[in-house]
Formats: C-alpha cells, sequence, structure tokens
C-alpha cells in the first residue's frame, strides 16, 4: 500500500519558504554552455510529443520528468536518456518541482482540468511557463493565471503553436496591407467523424496510476478507465468538448489574422447532441456568433460529418470587401472577389518554432516577444468557454471584458467551479 501522500498545503509551504528566501531571477543565466532546465508534466500523449521538441532545442535541457502513472514515467526516461545520454528526474507528484531551484521552467500537456492551475502555481513558485491549449478548464482558472504570470513577471506561453507558423505571420501582414479591403467576417470551422463515447464499468484505478492526483481539483469521482483514458475530453468536468480541443486552434488564427486582439461583446451559441447516442457530454454539433464592435466571427463544428469545407477538414475563410482568404493548418491563400488566387503561402505547423519562441523570452525576458503570451491565449481560451456556456444556457451574452462575466446569472454560475480540497485555486 502507497504511503499517504502530502497535501497540497504541505508543498505549498515548503515552495512558499524556498520562494521567501530566495529571489526569483530576473534572466535565466546568459552563459554560452547554459542551457534552460525545463521539467515536463504529462508526458503521455501530446506531452510526448511537446517534450520532444524541448529535447531537440539546444538551448534547453529537460531535466525532470512529472507524470502520474509509473510505467509512462520509466518508459520516458529511458527515452530521454537514449536521446540526450542524460537520465532526467522521474517525479510522480509536480508540487515536488516548485520548490526546486534547478528548474527553470515547466511544460504542461496534462487533461483540461489541471492547466490552470499548474500554471498558477508554477508562476507562483517564480517558473515560467509552456502550457498547452486550452489554457484553463473554466474562465475563472484562466483569469487566475493571467494576474500570477504578471504578479510574478513570467513568461507564459499557450500551446497554440501554430502562433509561431511562418505562414500565418504572412497571412496576417497581407491582411493589414489592406489588400483584401475592409475585413468584417470570419468563419472558423472542424468537420469529420468522431468515434462515440462508450464508458466502460467504474472500478478501483490500477496501481501504476496516482488517480488521487490525476483527479486534481475535479469533483470526487469513482475511477473510470475510460474517461482517464481519454474520454475526459468530453466530459464536463474535465475537458472542454471539441470546441475547447480543436476549436481554440481555429478561432485563435482567425481572430488573429482578423486582428481582433480583444474579448468579444456578444456570443450566440446553438446545437447539440444530434448524432451520437453515447456517453459523451458535450455536443457533437455547434455553430457560435462572436459579435465584435464592426465584425464578427462565426464557429460551426461537426463531429459527426465527412464532407469538407473548401476542401478542408478544418480551418477558417476571412472575408474582406475585395476578396477573402482560407487558412488551414499549415496554408494561406488569397482569392479575389472572381475566384482568382491572389497570393499564397505555407509553411509547417509551428511547433518548433513555438518552444523556440518560448525558451527566447525564458531568456530575453521578453514577453511582448511571446507569440501566444498567457492573455492572448486566455481571450481564445475564454472564446471557448463562453461558446460553450451560451450554448448550455440557451441564451445569447454579453461579455464584460473587464470582469469577464456575462449578463446573465445561469452564464456566470458556470464560469468557475468548486475544487477539491487539497487543490484549491490561489488567491493572486
Amino acid at each position: 500500500m502507497n504511503a499517504p501522500l502530502p497535501t497540497r498545503r504541505d508543498f505549498l509551504k515548503t515552495a512558499g519558504a524556498f520562494a521567501a528566501a530566495a529571489t526569483v531571477p530576473s534572466a535565466i543565466a546568459a552563459g554560452p554552455n547554459d542551457k534552460i532546465a525545463v521539467a515536463c508534466i504529462g508526458v503521455r500523449g501530446r506531452g510526448n510529443s511537446v517534450m520532444h521538441s524541448f529535447i531537440a532545442d539546444p538551448d534547453c535541457e529537460v531535466t525532470h520528468l512529472c507524470d502520474v502513472r509509473a510505467s509512462v514515467l520509466t518508459q520516458r526516461g529511458a527515452e530521454v536518456k537514449a536521446k540526450t545520454g542524460k537520465m532526467p528526474k522521474l517525479v510522480r507528484d509536480y508540487r515536488e518541482l516548485l520548490g526546486d531551484p534547478s528548474v527553470d521552467a515547466l511544460m504542461v500537456a496534462t487533461p483540461d482540468h489541471w492547466h490552470a492551475l499548474l500554471t498558477i502555481e508554477g508562476c507562483l513558485a517564480g517558473k515560467d511557463v509552456y502550457v498547452e491549449k486550452p489554457a484553463s478548464h473554466n474562465i475563472r482558472e484562466g483569469r487566475v493565471a493571467v494576474a500570477a504570470a504578471r504578479k510574478k513577471d513570467r513568461m507564459v506561453q499557450m500551446g497554440t503553436q501554430i502562433r509561431s507558423a511562418a505562414f500565418l505571420h504572412e497571412a496576417r501582414e497581407f491582411v493589414k496591407s489592406g489588400a483584401l479591403g475592409k475585413v468584417i467576417s470570419g468563419r472558423a470551422w472542424e468537420t469529420g467523424r468522431s468515434g462515440a463515447v462508450k464508458l466502460a464499468a467504474d472500478s478501483a484505478p490500477p496501481a501504476d496510476l496516482d488517480y488521487h492526483l490525476w483527479q486534481g481539483p475535479s469533483p470526487e469521482r469513482t475511477y473510470n478507465k475510460t474517461i482517464v483514458d481519454g474520454a475526459w475530453r468530453w466530459m464536463f468536468d474535465y475537458g472542454t468538448g471539441d470546441l475547447g480541443n480543436d476549436g481554440v486552434h481555429r478561432i485563435d488564427y482567425c481572430r488573429y489574422v482578423m486582428g481582433l486582439d480583444t474579448f468579444p461583446d456578444a456570443i450566440s451559441a446553438s446545437g447539440g447532441k444530434f448524432f451520437f447516442e453515447d456517453d459523451q457530454q458535450w455536443p457533437d454539433t455547434l455553430f457560435v456568433n462572436y459579435d465584435y464592435p464592426g465584425h464578427v466571427i462565426q464557429y460551426e463544428m461537426r463531429l459527426w460529418s465527412k464532407p469538407k469545407l473548401f476542401g478542408a477538414g478544418e480551418g477558417a475563410a476571412i472575408y474582406g470587401e475585395n476578396g477573402w482568404m482560407q487558412l488551414t493548418n499549415t496554408t494561406w491563400k488569397a482569392y479575389d472577389p472572381e475566384g482568382k488566387v491572389m497570393k499564397e503561402g505555407r509553411s509547417d505547423a509551428g511547433q518548433t518554432a513555438h518552444v523556440r519562441n518560448f525558451l527566447q523570452a525564458v531568456r530575453s525576458r521578453n514577453r511582448a516577444s511571446l507569440n501566444q503570451e498567457i492573455y492572448s491565449g486566455h481571450i481564445s481560451t475564454v472564446m471557448c468557454h463562453a461558446g460553450n456556456i451560451a450554448w448550455r444556457t440557451g441564451r445569447s451574452l454579453r461579455f464584460n471584458a473587464a470582469t469577464e462575466t456575462f449578463d446573465a446569472a445561469a452564464a456566470n454560475a458556470l464560469i468557475g467551479r468548486v475544487h477539491r480540497n487539497g487543490f484549491e485555486l490561489p488567491k493572486v
């Protein structure tokens, strides 16, 4: 039987004592042989891919791996050693990293319900953070994550890697040049056939998994293998549906190229579970409108439909008075009113460049140099939360950007959640 784990409060006392005794560095040492020490938290799926991007960067050393699965830790540790010649320290509990002065930055690639809390606690402990999308499980947590980054002057990058892709910057500059004329509307989408979500019976968690830590701030629930192995994405308590999973990318690059760097004023949504008769809680069909002064973005999600839009299963279209532009994850193409191609470009999806951009900011301490700094990432993430909340409440909502609240009590009730004991949301 495993010994009882220390509580979050116990760990934070230790981390707090360290933070009080030490000065948070204004920059990482810039010697030519010094590397930025990164601890990777969550290295099973997406985290494994991002971890290897960090390993490949010559300015970085992955010194620690952290995961709630013992077998995953052992496997990834061996892979890192085989690739780098050095064995990283293997850690089951992320709280051991907070007070460790050898760790400069955290990579966070856990399920969504952990993203914000790890970002917040990492910032408060003086660590820079690269956090996978979406930036939070809910609006309140994301707001606190931004506040924590500001309070401790931390570099925090959200992992919408396409923000660092060369093609996307070309596309934005083309729109800014006025070649499309006045740009008013954008449309982002996801289509494609997903599988049904059928939950297995609840059971005892396997010995390999620290299920207490996996649950973290989410409500107490009996272990379910299907949820923990991946269906968490489709459950209210852990994920954000496909809007927060894939939609955040498409909405983000749509608004970025349109030059919309703020929250929308109003959100409305319609949709539901129209195709799958399964255990998924989020909709399989969703249409969301985001209203800005003089602009509108529409988002369309069809998880059951094989037909693509404009030949792309996911992407965005931007409409101006003198032409329009199609965006995919690696390309842009602008058309005149007659359908003739005006200009186009392509590149990779930007993951290597996004990690590089983060590490450069860690060294320079130039927050403005980040291609998807936490506040910008928070805006795109809130747009996903707001679309989900509009659908769940069945209401058209006005959004107050100053308070990050809605004009309806039912919607405001979904802005945050009650955190499980031992994993409370810090006050910043």
